[in-house]
């Protein structure tokens, strides 16, 4: 390594404890409105609970919760353009830091999230071993816990999925930017509203990482392809 680069690598690392406290001071007090979303106003409180009573007679559909399936639900019925939807969250507004998939971490155990922690486990150990409990991350926000998963995009494995029954709708929802993976159009589609596109920026370990597991026998491709078992940096989601 040059000294050139070993100067570059301390000043990163000399940034980060820097870059932390700015984000915690940040997501303390944020204010901000980065979607432009129309915002609460103070008044009578009341008032407030009579005009969620209205509102709620007066809509054809009530769906409860604005997470990764509540806002496609809402999103798919207003479709219809006679009915009225209306879409309920407890939570907020997602702050700005959240589009930064690196801060999910920061994001866990603050007010987007609804702090739940696991039953207690017999056998864990470490730092967690005075509480016996893990934290089970849940979004209190708009977007639900896609604010929290690192942008990260994995189907899952085919087989909780009926054997692929739900795949069609997969596909549907995709807009997968990856013009290799996108030549096989059985799972993959490029017209729908959800992005999924692998990170621009790759470091060498990355590359090193996939170059061993190729010469150990596995394949390189997509885990939400045919094939499952596979060394690949995963794709990230944007809507």
């Amino acid at each position: 390594m040059s000294l050139s680069q070993l100067s570059g690598n301390l000043s990163l690392w000399a940034s980060f404890p820097s870059f932390i406290l700015c984000y915690l001071f940040y997501s303390m007090f944020d204010t901000s409105n980065p979607e432009g979303l129309v915002t609460d106003t103070q008044v009578n409180h009341s008032f407030i609970f009579l005009l969620n009573i209205t509102s709620c007679i007066s809509n054809d559909y009530i769906v409860i919760g604005a997470g990764s399936a509540g806002t496609v639900v809402a999103s798919r019925l207003s479709e219809i353009l006679d009915w009225k939807v209306l879409l309920l969250e407890a939570g907020g507004e997602e702050p700005l830091a959240a589009d930064v998939p690196d801060t999910a971490a920061v994001q866990q155990r603050s007010k987007v999230d609804w702090n739940y922690r696991t039953h207690p486990q017999s056998d864990i150990f470490g730092v967690l071993l005075c509480y016996r409990k893990c934290n089970w991350p849940r979004g209190k926000v708009i977007g639900g816990s896609s604010v929290l998963n690192y942008m990260m995009y994995v189907r899952g494995n085919k087989r909780d999925y009926d054997n692929g029954l739900i795949l069609p709708y997969f596909i549907k929802s995709e807009d997968k930017r990856n013009p290799y993976l996108v030549a096989n159009r059985q799972y993959y589609e490029t017209e729908g509203y959800f992005t999924v596109q692998e990170p621009p920026f790759k470091t060498p370990l990355v590359t090193a990482f996939i170059k061993e597991g190729v010469e150990m026998g596995f394949e390189n491709t997509d885990c939400n392809g045919a094939q499952q078992i596979a060394f690949r940096d995963v794709g990230n989601s944007f809507l």
